[in-house]
């Protein structure tokens, strides 16, 4: 998210990560790292992603010990998912004839391998 953050979605989504991850922590919660120094070290190396994992890791303690937290990360992790992290909309068609390959449809997708034989029509 941290380097498709170009669209204004991913702007928004940021801002929201930042402003959730810098509120205080529940009160008596046992919650000892709350992720700000990782949310920087991110911001400034976008595409690193053992950074991305650190930061990952640090909010799922963080939500294992304040409930508040969990709430307000569940909250984000669905905004997300409906805003998206990109420019732009996708529109999947496929038509006429038959598909004998894989068929991929959806958006942003990155290290996909298909390993199957390939088959070839038969005339």
């Amino acid at each position: 998210m941290a380097s498709g953050a170009a669209g204004e979605a991913g702007r928004q989504l940021w801002a929201a990560l930042n402003h959730l991850v810098r509120g205080r922590p529940e009160e008596g919660s046992s919650a000892v790292a709350t992720g700000e120094a990782e949310l920087v070290s991110l911001s400034r190396a976008p595409d690193d992603e053992e950074r991305a994992r650190a930061l990952s890791a640090i909010l799922l303690r963080r939500a294992e010990q304040d409930a508040v937290f969990q709430a307000g990360l569940a909250q984000w992790q669905q905004q997300a998912r409906t805003l998206g992290t990109g420019p732009g909309e996708t529109h999947n068609t496929i038509s006429g004839g038959t598909q004998r390959s894989p068929v991929l449809q959806g958006r942003d997708f990155s290290g996909i391998t298909f390993n199957g034989p390939v088959e070839r029509p038969t005339e």
